[in-house]
C-alpha cells in the first residue's frame, strides 16, 4: 500500500461528490475523489437524469414529428423511429458530461482515484482499484456522497432485461408492447412517459391512492388527468405481489392495497420497477468506522454535515432530505466551504423538485396540505396557461401556475406549476422565497410580453389581489 496526504478525499464522483471536490479544490484544499464506477457523475449522469432527459426530449420530438406538426402547417409523412440512433444520442451525451467532469477536474488540480472506498477510521480510507489492487490515502476530511440505488420490490427479480429498475429502462433495445410500472412517481412517470410517446400500451400501478405523493393535491390530479389523455393507464390503490417471468410474457399479479377484492394478472412484456431509491453506503465501512445510520439506513449528521465519527461528512441522497441531484450539490458545496472556515447556508424550503414530461410539474417550498396540516393561514393564487399570451399563441395550453402565500405577511411558501417549461419557470419562485419575498414583489416585477413567466407574475396578482387576464 502507498499512502497520500489530503485536507479532503471525497467518496463518491456523483452531483454532490464531484461539486463538492472542486468547490473544496477552488478554495484552495488539496483534494481527492474516490468513484469506482469508472465514470464521474454517478447516478445521475451515468444512468438518471441526463439520460432520461435526453430520451424525454429525442421521444418528444419523434411524438411531435408524427401527431403535433399538422396543426403548425407542417406536412410530415414517413416518420420512422430508429431506436438505435436514438440511443447513440443518449450515449454520447453522457459519455460528453463525464469527459467534461475529469477535465474540471484536471484544471482544478484534483487527483481522482478510480476504485471502491472504504472507512478505515482515524482519516484513513483503503480504495481498492478495479483490478483489486489496493493503496491507502489518508485526509483531514472525508465527505460521504456515495448516492442512491434503486428500491427493491420484495418478491421481484430485477433482471435489467424484461424486469427492470430505471437503469435498465433507459436501455431496452427495443419498444415494448406493454410496459407496466411499478411506482407513480417521479422515475416511473418520466420512464413511462418515454416509451408511450415511442408506441408503448403503459400501465402505471400505484400503491396509493394517488400519484406523485407528496406533490400538491390539485396539481397531482390534474397531472394524472393529462397523462391519462395520453394513453397512460392507471391503477391505483393496488399492491403488485409477484412477476411471473416463466412465459414469453411477464404476469403481473397484483391486488387492492387494502387488502379487500380479488386481484388479477396484468400481461406485460416489459416491467418497470420503480418504487422510490435508498442511501447506497455498501462496503464503506460505516459500522466499523463508528458512523451511525438512521432506521432507514440513511447517515445521521448534524447541521453542518458531520457523522458521529470525527472528520467524516456526508452529503446527498445517503443523508435525510429530498433525493435530488440539486439538493446535493448545494450540500456539497456547503460542506466544502465549511471545511474552509466559510459559514455557507441552505434553505431547505427553497428546493425546487421537477417531473421531466410533458407537460413538466414543478414544485418549491410547501404545499396546501402542508399548510393545512401546520395550521398556517394562507393565500391561494392561480392562473391558468390558457389564459397566457404565450402558451396560447404557441398551442401549449395545459396547465397553470399556482402560489401559495402567507395570510398575514404575504411572504411567499410555496408555487406549484404544471405546464410548459415548468421547471424553468420555478426558478423565479424559488429566488423569491430564497429571499423572502411577498407576492406582490413578485407581481409587481416586471415580467417580459408575451412570456410564459407572465403566468407566474399573474398568479402571484391572484395571491394577494386579482389578476389582469382571467
Amino acid at each position: 500500500m502507498s499512502e497520500a496526504g489530503y485536507d479532503v478525499v471525497v467518496i463518491g464522483g456523483g452531483p454532490g461528490g464531484y461539486v463538492c471536490a472542486i468547490r473544496a479544490a477552488q478554495l484552495g484544499l488539496k483534494t481527492a475523489c474516490v468513484e469506482k464506477r469508472g465514470a464521474l457523475g454517478g447516478t445521475c449522469l451515468n444512468v438518471g437524469c441526463i439520460p432520461s432527459k435526453t430520451l424525454l426530449h429525442s421521444s418528444e420530438l419523434y411524438d411531435k414529428a408524427k401527431n403535433g406538426l399538422a396543426k403548425h402547417g407542417i406536412k410530415v409523412s414517413g416518420v420512422e423511429l430508429d431506436l438505435p440512433a436514438m440511443q447513440d444520442e443518449k450515449t454520447k451525451v453522457v459519455k460528453d458530461f463525464t469527459s467534461g467532469i475529469e477535465f474540471l477536474f484536471k484544471k482544478n488540480k484534483i487527483d481522482y482515484i478510480k476504485g471502491a472506498g472504504k472507512l478505515l477510521g482515524g482519516g484513513k480510507i483503503a480504495v481498492e482499484a478495479p483490478d483489486g489492487s489496493t493503496q491507502e490515502v489518508s485526509a483531514k476530511h472525508v465527505v460521504l456522497a456515495t448516492g442512491s440505488e434503486s428500491a427493491p420490490l420484495p418478491g421481484v427479480t430485477v433482471d435489467e432485461q424484461r424486469v427492470v429498475s430505471s437503469t435498465g429502462a433507459l436501455d431496452l433495445p427495443e419498444v415494448p408492447g406493454h410496459l407496466v410500472v411499478v411506482g407513480g412517481g417521479y422515475i416511473g412517470l418520466e420512464m413511462g412517459t418515454v416509451w408511450r410517446r415511442l408506441g408503448a400500451e403503459v400501465t402505471v400501478v400505484e400503491f396509493l391512492d394517488r400519484i406523485t405523493p407528496g406533490m400538491d393535491g390539485e396539481v397531482s390530479k390534474q397531472f394524472q388527468r393529462i397523462l391519462m389523455k395520453q394513453g397512460i393507464a392507471f391503477k391505483l390503490g393496488t399492491k403488485v405481489t409477484g412477476v411471473d417471468t416463466s412465459g414469453n410474457r411477464l404476469k403481473v399479479g397484483t391486488a387492492p392495497a387494502n387488502g379487500e377484492g380479488e386481484g388479477e394478472a396484468i400481461e406485460a412484456d416489459v416491467v418497470l420497477v420503480a418504487i422510490g431509491r435508498k442511501p447506497y453506503t455498501e462496503g464503506l465501512g460505516l459500522e466499523a468506522a463508528g458512523v451511525e445510520v438512521d432506521d432507514r439506513g440513511r447517515i445521521v449528521i448534524d447541521e453542518g454535515f458531520k457523522t458521529s465519527a470525527e472528520g467524516v461528512y456526508a452529503i446527498g441522497d445517503v443523508v435525510r432530505g429530498a433525493m435530488l441531484a440539486h439538493k446535493a450539490e448545494e450540500e456539497g458545496i456547503a460542506v466544502a466551504e465549511l471545511l474552509a472556515g466559510q459559514k455557507p447556508h441552505i434553505d431547505y424550503d427553497a428546493i425546487p423538485g421537477v417531473v421531466y414530461t410533458y407537460p413538466e410539474v414543478a414544485s418549491v417550498g410547501k404545499t396546501e396540505e402542508q399548510l393545512k396540516e401546520a395550521g398556517v393561514g394562507y393565500a391561494v393564487g392561480k392562473f391558468p396557461f390558457m389564459a397566457n399570451s404565450r402558451a396560447k399563441a404557441v398551442g401549449l395550453t395545459e396547465g397553470f401556475v399556482k402560489i401559495l402565500a402567507d395570510k398575514e405577511t404575504d411572504r411567499v411558501l410555496g408555487a406549484h406549476i404544471i405546464g410548459p417549461e415548468a421547471g424553468t419557470l420555478i426558478a423565479e419562485v424559488t429566488l423569491g422565497i430564497e429571499f423572502g419575498a411577498t407576492a406582490e414583489d413578485i407581481a409587481r416585477t416586471c415580467h417580459a410580453h408575451p412570456t410564459l413567466e407572465e403566468a407566474v407574475k399573474e398568479a402571484a396578482m391572484a395571491a394577494y389581489d386579482k389578476p389582469i387576464h382571467v
